[in-house]
C-alpha cells in the first residue's frame, strides 16, 4: 500500500531543485540532460504505478509513450489542430490503448503477462512503421510546441522548456500518489497482494487491473507529447520494446513499489549514461554492473534500500 512519506516528499523534491539548478547553471547541453530525465521520470513513474502497485511488469509503455507521441504529432503536423485539443487526443488514445490491453490481459499473471504486454508493443510499433500516413519510417516532423507566451513561458526557450518538464513530473507523481492513496488505490494494492481473496469479497478484480494500467497509459502518453515536442520530430523508434526495457531498468534501479525512486532512477540512470559515456564506449557494462548490484543489494533498488535502512533504524530505535 502506498504511503506519502517525509522521505518520498524530501527525494523528490531534492532531485527535481537538483535538475532545475543544473538546468538553470548549464548551458544548453545540461538542459537537454535534464530534458531527458524528465522524460524518463514520468515514463517510470507511469510504469512503477501498475507494476510496483498492481503487479503488472508491463514491456508495452514504450509502445504507449510513442502512441501518444505520434497522436500529438499528428493532430497539430497533418491535422492542423491547435496544441490543446492534440493533448486531449492524445491522453485518450493512450489510456484507450491502455483500457484495451489491460483489460484483455488482466487475468494473465507473470511472464505471461509481460510477453502478452511486449506482442501489443511490437503491434503498435509495427503498425505505426508502416502506415504511410503518419510517415512510416520516415517519421513526422514540424511539430508545434506549446504557446505559453500568455503567461511570460518561452517553450522554444532549452531553459524554460526543461523547467515546464520538471514541473509535469511532479504533476504526473501527485496524480499517481493521489490516486494510490485513493479508495482505489488501495483496492489495487489488495489485488497485487491476493486476487483471489479480493474476487471472493466480490470484486471485479479485472475492470480494476484495466482502468489502472489505462490510467498509467495516460501518464505515458504525457511523457510521449512532451517527447513530441522536444525534438519536434517524431518516429517509430519511440514505439521499439527497448525503450519499455529501459524503462523498466530505472524502476527496479530506482526501487519497484516506491514510486519516488523510479524519479530518482531515471536522473541516476541518464547522469551515468552520459558521465560514463564521456570516457568509454562500454557505458552499457558499467551501468549493467551497477544494476546487478543494486538487484543484489536486496533487490530494493537505490531509494528502496534508503527507505530500507531508515525503516530498520527506526525499529531499533523504538525496540531500545
Amino acid at each position: 500500500m502506498f504511503h506519502q512519506t517525509p522521505l518520498k516528499t524530501f527525494t523528490v523534491a531534492a532531485v527535481i531543485a537538483a535538475l532545475a539548478l543544473y538546468a538553470i547553471l548549464g548551458g544548453y547541453f545540461p538542459r537537454e540532460i535534464v530534458i531527458e530525465i524528465a522524460l524518463l521520470a514520468i515514463l517510470a513513474v507511469s510504469l512503477d504505478f501498475v507494476a510496483g502497485y498492481g503487479g503488472m511488469v508491463s514491456l508495452c509503455h514504450g509502445a504507449i509513450y510513442g502512441i501518444g507521441a505520434y497522436a500529438f504529432a499528428g493532430m497539430t503536423a497533418i491535422g492542423g489542430y491547435d496544441t490543446v485539443t492534440a493533448t486531449l487526443v492524445a491522453l485518450a488514445a493512450a489510456a484507450a490503448f491502455g483500457l484495451f490491453v489491460g483489460a484483455v490481459a488482466a487475468n494473465i499473471t507473470g511472464i505471461f503477462f509481460i510477453m502478452a504486454t511486449l506482442a501489443f508493443g511490437q503491434m503498435a510499433y509495427v503498425v505505426v512503421f508502416e502506415s504511410r500516413a503518419l510517415g512510416g519510417d520516415d517519421g513526422l516532423s514540424g511539430i508545434a510546441r506549446y504557446d505559453l507566451s500568455a503567461i511570460g513561458i518561452d517553450m522554444n526557450d532549452s531553459l524554460q522548456f526543461a523547467l515546464f518538464c520538471l514541473a509535469v513530473v511532479v504533476i504526473a507523481y501527485a496524480a499517481a500518489a493521489y490516486v494510490l492513496r485513493s479508495t482505489f488505490g488501495r483496492t489495487l494494492s489488495g489485488i497485487h497482494s491476493n486476487e483471489d481473496r479480493m474476487r471472493a469479497l466480490g470484486l471485479t478484480a479485472w475492470r480494476h487491473k484495466a482502468v489502472a494500467f489505462s490510467f498509467s497509459s495516460m501518464l505515458a502518453g504525457a511523457a510521449g507529447i512532451l517527447a513530441a515536442q522536444h525534438t519536434q520530430f517524431v518516429s517509430p523508434e519511440l514505439l521499439v520494446w527497448t525503450v519499455s526495457g529501459e524503462v523498466l531498468i530505472v524502476v527496479i534501479l530506482g526501487g519497484l513499489g516506491t514510486l519516488a525512486g523510479p524519479i530518482a532512477g531515471a536522473a541516476l540512470l541518464v547522469l551515468l549514461k552520459h558521465k560514463i559515456g564521456a570516457y568509454t564506449e562500454h557505458w552499457h557494462l558499467v551501468i549493467g554492473l551497477f544494476l546487478v548490484a543494486a538487484v543484489m543489494a536486496g533487490g530494493r533498488g537505490v531509494y528502496g534500500q534508503i527507505e530500507y535502512w531508515l525503516r530498520q533504524r527506526a525499529g531499533r530505535r523504538a525496540d531500545a
